[in-house]
């Protein structure tokens, strides 16, 4: 037996499941359509109207009016009880339907038509306020245009973006849309993405580089090779792992229901209790009309759903500025979150590497150790090996038989000859060793270079921190959270940058499992989540207490492993995600403490006859209706702790965009961030 009450995760008593389903999906789109408060104003005017006639001497009519009031009322909820009492399903609906009908039996056509009223407004609000949050997510799908240019047979045709297959050719010409995922196959431009991932500086593109689902042209006419879908796009998976996430339940969501759940047969046994030990010391009939106000006053609606509303509408409003957020359970566990451990490449750092210096060891050249790096590095996908590969200006030869030493480097064959490539301790820096302290002490990352077990020289490459990271860390302090950096990067240069960022805690050459272990002793006992590329980090972001991808558009691995995705590349989204987190908590919080306290008020005054059937119903349903306003509270932004400004970090809301990247584990080069 379950408590469900409105919430549309669980057995409505109100409605029919497809009732119910309309409302989540296709809700009403003005208030006064939402069939409930339709109901609810038909049932007022003929309270009203009976209430009148009454006046006027005419009672019995006035009384037909009040009964046809009391139905009206009641058609909302007391239908789907008794449905669900037929599966044997026992909720919030069943007590308010039996105190209707006992209200009815004793002759108290007022009380129970004002029942109906106001139970059918509470219901009626609330499915409003669900549908509205989720037409607010549907809304991402409106950013698909309803045709597409596509080029086929060496023509141009319009096709409906569910018509696109993979491999059609797209053209976006200045200021449309795309409408699904796809590659640049010619042509340059601009991608506007603020709508997708929050971030309002739009993104430079150019062949061979992505294109999402709903990013605008901004520049020149490009042609886009279609790689997805509209069905199964980046942003139709967006919406459908963010639907999925509202009705994921979170510790708050199932202490409600823990509490909510024995309650509804508790509270019938207290009223049977109430009218049967009254009957035998007192009136049976007042006892009776007692036992019934007791059902409404202990009816757990607004405990069912203070949390489920919550979640929705956090949840939906975080997506919309380009944050997933995996349903209520990571909401509740973000929104406790005392220390943020924070990985360094493509996190702290633009994830845009560059080679900085080539240091050969006497005997050799520059040119001579970069073509050695090259040719281990020319099929990794490394963000260190295509810093290297960029820095050769021409296609490299291939070594034979590469292999990725996780953590390390990576070694080879080339013309007879064994290469080796990775950080200082895997490779000895012997003559290099005051070069590589003084480069990694600038904060660049250095791998050296050693051919048939002598080195040849060192190499050091420097990803510059994101321009907006101390201001995102100064924010995250700002909330009361600690910051940590872990890193697979040698000390000094791990240091180094994390001191420019603000962060002083910072555990740097960390293999993958070594950082996963390295979480709980930086909780010190308080919730922790780690932030990361969602690939490399996967051991780390699926220990944390709560894992969260950063730069994740796109990315299949990144949304599915992670609890939050951060879409954009900005890190100060990270902060308002959660600051937003900890208001939705609180939010939570308020709504169980008022629903709580309520009941406990409410169930005292009514079984000793100090608050009357109607009294009890207008507090019940008031208490509901702030619920129901209080949860859609958490879907406002939040501002964040006033900082100082930081020195190079942009103002919001202009932000940095860049192209998301992903990292296969053991992909090459040291792995050393």
């Amino acid at each position: 037996m379950g408590a469900e009450c409105c919430g549309p995760q669980e057995p409505q008593t109100s409605a029919t499941a497809a009732e119910n389903d309309d409302h989540a999906e296709h809700g009403a789109e003005r208030l006064w359509q939402v069939r409930e408060l339709q109901l609810a104003a038909l049932a007022a005017v003929l309270l009203a109207a009976g209430w009148l006639i009454g006046l006027s001497g005419a009672e019995r009519v006035g009384v037909g009016f009040e009964l046809a009031a009391a139905v009206a009322g009641g058609a909302t909820f007391v239908p789907g009880s008794l449905r669900n009492l037929l599966r044997r399903r026992i909720g919030v609906g069943t007590l308010m339907t039996i105190a209707a009908i006992g209200a009815v039996a004793l002759g108290q056509f007022t009380e129970a038509a004002l029942l109906g009223v106001l139970f059918s407004i509470a219901e009626g609000l609330e499915h409003y306020a669900i549908a509205r949050t989720r037409r607010g997510l549907r809304a991402l799908l409106g950013l698909v245009p309803p045709t597409a240019s596509v080029l086929r047979e060496s023509a141009e045709v319009q096709v409906a973006p569910d018509e696109l297959v993979i491999g059609d050719r797209m053209l976006l010409r200045p200021g449309q849309r795309a409408a699904t995922d796809g590659v640049i196959r010619s042509g340059r431009t601009s991608l506007d993405l603020s709508a997708i991932t929050g971030e309002s500086v739009p993104v430079e593109a150019g062949p061979g580089e992505s294109v999402y689902a709903g990013a605008i042209n901004g520049g020149g006419a490009i042609e886009v090779d279609v790689t997805a879908p509209a069905s199964d796009s980046s942003l139709a998976r967006i919406v459908h792992i963010v639907e999925e996430a509202q009705d994921r339940k979170g510790s708050g969501q199932r202490l409600a229901d823990r509490i909510a759940r024995p309650l509804v047969p508790g509270i019938m046994i207290l009223a049977v209790l109430i009218a049967a030990l009254g009957a035998v010391l007192d009136d049976p009939l007042v006892w009776i009309e007692r036992a019934l106000v007791v059902l409404v006053a202990a009816s757990p609606c607004a405990l069912a759903i203070s949390v489920p509303l919550t979640v929705v509408a956090a949840v939906g409003a975080a997506s919309r500025t380009g944050a997933l957020v995996k349903g209520g359970a990571a909401l509740e566990e973000l929104g406790r979150i005392g220390t943020v451990a924070v990985d360094k490449t493509g996190t702290l750092t633009r994830n845009q590497p560059r080679v900085v210096q080539i240091v050969p060891v006497d005997g050799a050249t520059e040119g001579e150790v970069l073509a050695v790096a090259a040719a281990l590095e020319a099929r990794s996908e490394h963000p260190l090996a295509q810093a290297i590969l960029d820095a050769t200006g021409e296609r490299p030869a291939t070594a034979d038989a590469v292999t990725a030493v996780p953590g390390h480097g990576l070694h080879g064959q080339l013309n007879s000859s064994t290469l080796r490539l990775g950080k200082p301790g895997w490779i000895t820096p012997g003559a290099l060793a005051e070069d590589v302290e003084h480069l990694q002490q600038d904060g660049a990352t250095v791998v050296l270079i050693e051919r048939d077990e002598a080195l040849l020289g060192a190499i050091a490459v420097r990803d510059e921190l994101r321009a907006e990271a101390p201001e995102a860390i100064q924010q995250i302090h700002g909330l009361g959270i600690d910051s940590a950096m872990l890193t697979g990067d040698n000390t000094r240069t791990a240091t180094a940058l994390a001191s420019q960022a603000g962060i002083s805690t910072v555990h740097a050459e960390l293999l993958p499992e070594d950082k996963a272990r390295q979480l709980s002793s930086l909780s010190n006992g308080r919730t922790i989540a780690m932030v990361g590329d969602g690939v490399n980090d996967a051991p780390a972001l699926a220990t944390a207490d709560v894992g969260i991808a950063m730069g994740a558009m796109g990315t299949d691995v990144a949304i599915e492993t992670a609890d939050v995705a951060l879409m954009g590349e900005d890190l100060r989204h990270l902060p308002q995600v959660l600051a937003h987190a900890r208001h939705a908590r609180r939010v939570m919080l308020q709504n169980v403490g008022l629903s709580m306290a309520i009941i406990t008020v409410l169930i005292p005054l009514a079984a000793f006859g100090v608050m009357g059937l109607a009294t009890v119903v207008f507090v019940h349903e008031l208490a509901e209706v702030l619920v129901i306003g209080n949860a859609i509270r958490a879907a406002r932004a939040r501002p964040l702790p006033e900082v100082a400004p930081v020195p190079g970090a942009a103002a919001l809301p202009p932000a940095i965009a860049g192209k998301p990247t992903t990292r296969p584990e053991g992909d090459g080069c040291c792995d050393a961030c």
